[in-house]
């Protein structure tokens, strides 16, 4: 058996002087001090069938063997990272030529503009509160003061699940998960995904995002949402910007009110882009409706709250002048690397 040991050896030490890539060298030395299936494991399982007079003997001729192969292989290696670095070496360069701009990615432009939002908020003391986009029937509906038979329904028409819940239609459904999970002043902002079944096309789509701010306590009343709203304007679209609040109808607030801002491609004066009006409607505000307040389980009587509806991409759209929504989604590296 001791010259088997020594073939092996042998065989071993001319291969690796032979190989020239760490690939066959790798091979190699798997093939011989692998623990599954290796020449050399295979010639130490015959050591349990010598006499005990031989084991000894035979077990320190194994070891030579092994050591005597892995100095062999780590010469090899040394040989063939020395053939490496004297190739990269002996290669020219011309320094005068111009290199490859790695690209950067960057984040996503509604990402970019729910970021304003939030830094605005944040600065005045709110927090932010994700909820979850599948919905019970009651938050995103009845608990906002839409019973099932209210045609408001129609309009926020959603993607329905077999267990019964819902894709949200509107973050207003954390309205009043906040309330409930905590005591007042409540001062919230609501960021996430919504879903209708819209037919997509250049302003409406199946998915969108929004974000839902909602601020209760002791005497809250109109004005303060009227100064919310016209410093978030004027963070987001510029100082010069003016805002202006239309009634409207909404289920969950009342009064309620549409917030426009001022065109800034016209300045006020019309345009194509504002359809003539001067104004480019923001979003949906309003008095938090004293139903919420006590599905909620506030009174009326003493709490008072804002709330307000924005969609980011509407948003986005105005502010970077987008016309068509679906360009949000579709991943094309010339509009996205716009906003990098």
């Amino acid at each position: 058996m001791s010259d088997q040991l020594a073939e092996l050896e042998a065989a071993v030490l001319e291969r690796a002087a032979k190989i020239t890539t760490r690939a066959d060298l790798e091979m190699l030395r798997t093939e011989v001090l692998g623990r599954k299936g290796g020449a050399l494991s295979r010639a130490m399982s015959g050591l349990a069938k010598l006499p005990p007079a031989e084991k000894a003997e035979y077990g320190r001729r194994v070891n030579e063997t092994k050591r005597a192969i892995e100095a062999a292989l780590d010469a090899a290696l040394a040989r063939i990272e020395k053939t490496e670095i004297q190739g990269d070496l002996a290669r020219t360069y011309d320094t005068t030529f111009p290199g490859n701009t790695p690209r950067s990615g960057g984040l996503h432009v509604l990402r970019q503009t729910l970021d304003d939002v939030v830094d605005f908020f944040r600065s005045r003391g709110f927090a932010v509160v994700l909820g979850p986009e599948v919905e019970t029937e009651y938050y995103a509906f009845e608990a906002v003061n839409i019973p099932a038979d209210h045609p408001a329904r129609d309009n926020m028409d959603t993607f329905y699940l077999p267990n019964g819940s819902l894709l949200r239609p509107h973050t207003s459904s954390m309205q009043v998960r906040a309330l409930k999970s905590n005591p007042p002043p409540i001062a919230i902002l609501a960021p996430g995904r919504v879903y209708r079944r819209d037919a997509l096309d250049a302003s409406h789509s199946f998915m969108f995002h929004q974000i839902e701010g909602l601020h209760v306590d002791r005497g809250v009343n109109f004005g303060h949402l009227k100064g919310f709203a016209a410093d978030l304007c004027r963070h987001l679209f510029g100082a010069d910007r003016r805002t202006r609040f239309r009634p409207s109808y909404f289920q969950f607030t009342e009064p309620s009110a549409e917030v426009d801002v001022s065109c800034g491609v016209c300045a006020g004066r019309g345009c194509q882009t504002c359809k003539g009006t001067g104004w480019l409607e923001m979003g949906g505000s309003g008095m938090v409706h004293p139903n919420v307040l006590r599905a909620s389980g506030y009174d009326p009587e003493g709490f008072s709250g804002w709330a307000f509806g924005l969609g980011t991409d509407r948003i986005a759209m105005l502010r970077h002048d987008i016309h068509d929504i679906r360009t949000f989604f579709e991943n094309d590296p010339r509009f996205l690397e716009q906003f990098a």
